[in-house]
């Protein structure tokens, strides 16, 4: 019998690709294109899946618009998953921008920097 942590792991990369599926396929809205989904975090009880996602943009009002168009397309999605899951409740969804990328091109850019000052 495989473990918990199997189970929430599965289920989290299962939603990952759908999502990604999902976003490219069925959802029309335009501020939800050139989002990236980079991750999801399943609750072990798997009631709650946080999405995390990227944008290639840095801007913070493009930024602001993908929250909202994926805020709006939640139901959709999650009606999607619903019907794509081979699972008896779909767990309740929310979407966050992941930090992370944007952190690393800083560190990046910084490192850059340094070498270009150094020269």
């Amino acid at each position: 019998m495989p473990s918990k942590q199997f189970r929430v792991d599965r289920l989290a990369g299962e939603i990952q690709r759908e999502v990604d599926d999902i976003l490219l396929k069925r959802v029309r809205d335009p501020r939800v294109q050139g989002i990236t989904i980079t991750g999801v975090d399943v609750t072990g009880d798997l009631q709650q899946a946080t999405i995390y996602y990227s944008l290639l943009s840095d801007l913070a009002s493009d930024g602001e618009k993908a929250q909202a168009g994926l805020d709006k397309a939640t139901g959709l999605i999650r009606s999607e998953l619903g019907s794509r899951l081979n699972i008896f409740k779909t767990p309740a969804i929310k979407f966050e921008r992941d930090k992370s990328i944007a952190y690393g091109s800083r560190i990046d850019q910084l490192i850059n920097q340094l070498h270009q000052q150094e020269k």
